[in-house]
């Protein structure tokens, strides 16, 4: 039975096994590469933005608009300047604003922080536009020393509804990012007031998750007895009759500003930022705008990573091309034969540029099975580091057009090769050896 030109290139490139695994391989990595690079750029400004909900405007006093978000939404660090709760109230007054949920960060349990807040939290501050918080288990807090956990908190501790802790004053490094090792850099722990889990949240697939929640009254009980024991250390516990105006302050202010019923944006959000901003002590940040910056600056760096890609694929068609040439001595017998069988120099110059774009389209589908696997090892690393939810698919353009370049330069690749091919002498390749 004749051999058809598909068995004359799958005959070649067994014969040559090493050497095209590694080739494909090659291509395979240069592919997976820039497509998790461009699968993570969609997805994660997505999570990031998922994380920031229904706010417009978060107010706070941190150096700057983007720290405030990377602090109050991305619990990246505390804020060290607070608020006081009677600036709060009159900015709840002055300005039109479909709600305002005060919040306080500065403790931690294990090294995730807790962030103190109200229960309007829950109540009206989504994640989604059409999805609020859910639990998993039990129910929110009512009471002080009442304390909900993120679902990563719950995995990552073994708490659950009804398991008492301690909170400790300042936020250390999660326990993921000191390899499991001891909580360290809390100043102290709250050994005075025992906290009782009441409920865990379902995951939320955001930074949210790595928290714990509770009560501004709970914490500002222990910053009362913070300041009292400064002034006599053997003071009696404080309760929540016992808090000053002193002692009740925030962090930060998540504020929406009123809109028209089934819309989300408003010309009067610009105007109450700039009121806000009239206020020298206040940083005003919108997420939106701060995630777009962060983005920008990521972007850059993912444009480098790019470009990495980008080289690593030219190489790879360079590898292609190399790995055809240096077989052609070994092949010039071969080439011979098939030029007596009767093969013209166009289909032997076609057999070889058709070997070569079969490496690139093994090496393409190859990449895009690896950079599956490789959104799912990035996914499961960002999920239990910082909450955030990268989903595993592949940006269907952006995938054709990776992989039919890399077929293209695969089949360019195959051209120098091709050409030795077409111009092999059968008569001095016939030559007997020896």
């Amino acid at each position: 039975m004749a051999l058809t030109d598909f068995d004359i290139i799958r005959r070649s490139m067994t014969a040559r096994l090493f050497s095209t695994v590694t080739t494909i391989a090659t291509v395979a990595i240069a592919v997976a590469l820039m497509l998790v690079l461009f699968a993570m750029k969609d997805s994660g400004r997505r999570a990031f933005e998922r994380g920031s909900g229904n706010m417009h405007l978060l107010v706070s006093r941190d150096s700057s608009p983007l720290v405030s978000i990377l602090n109050g939404v991305f619990y990246a660090g505390a804020p060290s300047n607070p608020i006081q709760w009677q600036e709060f109230q009159q900015l709840s007054i002055d300005y039109p604003l479909e709600w305002a949920i005060p919040v306080q960060l500065g403790d931690s349990y294990r090294g995730f922080p807790v962030l103190a807040t109200s229960r309007e939290f829950f109540d009206v501050f989504r994640l989604d536009e059409d999805a609020g918080w859910s639990l998993a288990a039990g129910e929110l807090f009512d009471d002080e020393f009442e304390i909900v956990v993120g679902a990563t908190v719950a995995g990552a501790t073994g708490l659950d509804v009804g398991s008492e802790l301690f909170v400790s004053h300042g936020i250390a490094a999660p326990a993921a990012l000191r390899g499991g090792g001891p909580a360290g850099g809390e100043s102290h722990i709250h050994t005075e007031f025992t906290f009782r889990v009441v409920g865990v949240l379902d995951p939320t697939g955001t930074a949210h998750d790595r928290a714990l929640f509770m009560n501004l009254e709970s914490s500002w009980i222990m910053h009362a007895f913070d300041r009292a024991l400064l002034g006599n250390p053997n003071a009696p516990v404080t309760t929540l009759e016992d808090i000053t105006d002193a002692d009740r302050l925030i962090t930060g202010a998540l504020l929406r500003v009123a809109t028209r019923p089934g819309r989300d944006v408003s010309s009067a959000i610009q105007v109450v930022a700039s009121r806000l901003r009239s206020d020298p002590s206040l940083t005003v940040a919108a997420p939106s705008r701060e995630i777009g910056k962060l983005f920008t600056i990521v972007g850059s760096l993912q444009n480098l990573f790019v470009g990495m890609a980008a080289v690593v694929m030219v190489s790879s068609g360079i590898a292609i091309m190399l790995a055809l040439y240096n077989s052609m001595e070994q092949r010039r017998r071969q080439i011979a034969v098939l030029r007596v069988l009767g093969c013209s120099r166009g289909r032997i110059f076609g057999l070889v540029v058709t070997e070569s774009a079969m490496l690139g389209i093994l090496g393409g589908i190859s990449g895009a099975i690896l950079s599956l696997v490789g959104l799912q090892i990035v996914g499961a690393v960002l999920k239990a580091q910082f909450g955030l939810v990268i989903g595993a698919t592949l940006p269907p353009r952006e995938s054709l057009v990776i992989v039919v370049v890399t077929i293209a330069l695969a089949s360019l690749a195959g051209i120098v090769p091709a050409m030795a091919a077409y111009r092999t002498s059968v008569a001095r390749s016939l030559r007997p050896l020896g």
